[in-house]
């Protein structure tokens, strides 16, 4: 089997492993085992293969791996609840207190709770603070 062959199936395994480890660890070193299956190509030393594949695996987890990491929570931050609701002023469509209550947003009706003993009648703005499975805890604006 020729060199390159060898770095290129490693670099395989190593984003195998990535996607079943999503640690962005592996991801560093496939990335390195691909390049160094490029360099194989004109490089047929096993040993300056061997280092190459070491520095490029070190370089890239110091300088790639913090921005991988980055970009990961970043992604996780902008979707879901937080995004679509959370900090948004709406309208309420029953009596919020901290037992039952309804508020309005995107013309959908959601079960909504204080987190106080307040009652907050119908037709005030609140601020939605928090989600709870399908409960989202509001504020008076």
């Amino acid at each position: 089997m020729v060199l390159w062959e060898i770095f290129a199936i490693a670099g395989l395994a190593f984003l195998i492993l990535e996607m079943l480890v999503p640690s962005m660890f592996f991801l560093n070193l496939a990335i390195a085992g691909f390049l160094t299956a490029l360099a194989g190509i004109w490089i047929t030393d096993w040993i300056v293969l061997t280092i190459l594949f070491v520095v490029l695996s070190v370089l890239s987890i110091l300088f790639l791996r913090p921005i991988l990491i980055k970009n990961k929570q970043d992604k996780e931050h902008e979707t879901g609840m937080e995004a679509k609701y959370i900090g948004k002023i709406v309208k309420v469509t029953e009596p919020v207190s901290k037992y039952s209550g309804a508020i309005t947003i995107y013309d959908e009706r959601w079960e909504a709770r204080t987190e106080n003993d307040e009652t907050i009648p119908a037709g005030c703005e609140v601020k939605i603070i928090k989600y709870d499975s399908l409960i989202l805890t509001v504020e008076r604006v």
